[in-house]
């Protein structure tokens, strides 16, 4: 694979179920009317408790977080990204990233049968919008969504709006603050490719850092990955990657698709 654009080094040197009731025993001339309305009454409890478990799963579906959407660039073709729906062109890309991954667009909005996705090629906060009835994209489909909270520095792990894990992170340091908004993951990459400070493994975003230190020669492109330096996690320390550990790193990258919705907040 041919060295690409280098990454923004992190580290700064230095239900229940109803039973039906069997009634016993057999009703006597003068109480049998009552006794059946009883039994009707009591036979009619399972219908209207399946009745109702029936609503709710209804209700919770339909409050479920939908499944967020991606667009692959089908191979061997690219992808013209506009800067408005229907608007003028932005840019265009190919069918796979600067790091050689398979080309996979977060989406972030839609407007209609257009879909606002994040890049790296564009400025954090702009969109390329795409045409979903385009023939040079498939879409996919994924239940997984990352948040990253800078001000706790914390990252939570979430599929179908359920937490599955939360992990400590570092965060940029004052200066080169981690930037904020929504994000994708755009490459899963082995960390010992790029250098021993990455630990294990990187998850690529389409984020990029505008406040790089004084100074600074290691790219712009901003990620989630591990560390060679486990005590600065927690901390303020990055050059605006959050930083984990290469166990949270190694569970995130087994799990993930390229395409996953990243959303940084204060």
């Amino acid at each position: 694979m041919r060295r690409p654009t280098r990454l923004l080094a992190v580290s700064l040197p230095a239900a229940l179920a109803t039973v039906p009731v069997a009634l016993a025993g057999a009703d006597s001339a003068s109480g049998g009317a009552e006794r059946a309305a009883s039994a009707t009454a009591i036979q009619a409890v399972p219908a209207q408790r399946a009745a109702e478990s029936v609503a709710a799963a209804a209700l919770a579906e339909a409050t479920r977080p939908s499944p967020a959407l991606i667009a692959r660039v089908v191979p061997g073709m690219s992808i013209a990204l506009r800067a408005r729906p229907n608007g003028p062109l932005a840019l265009r890309v190919g069918d796979t990233t600067e790091f050689g991954s398979s080309q996979r667009l977060g989406v972030v909005r839609q407007a209609g049968r257009w879909l606002g996705v994040t890049t790296p090629s564009l400025p954090n906060g702009k969109l390329g919008w795409i045409d979903r009835r385009s023939a040079s994209i498939r879409i996919e489909r994924t239940d997984w969504r990352i948040v990253a909270d800078v001000s706790s520095r914390t990252v939570t792990l979430s599929r179908a709006g359920e937490r599955v894990r939360r992990l400590a992170v570092a965060v940029g340091r004052p200066g080169s603050p981690t930037p904020t908004g929504r994000f994708a993951v755009t490459d899963k990459l082995a960390g010992g490719s790029y250098g021993p400070y990455y630990g294990c493994c990187i998850l690529a975003l389409s984020a990029t850092q505008p406040n790089t230190p004084p100074g600074w020669t290691g790219g712009n492109r901003m990620a989630i990955h591990g560390t060679s330096d486990p005590s600065s996690i927690g901390a303020a320390s990055s050059a605006g990657c959050l930083r984990a550990s290469d166990d949270d790193l190694s569970f995130l990258m087994r799990r993930l698709p390229v395409g996953t919705p990243v959303v940084i907040r204060r």
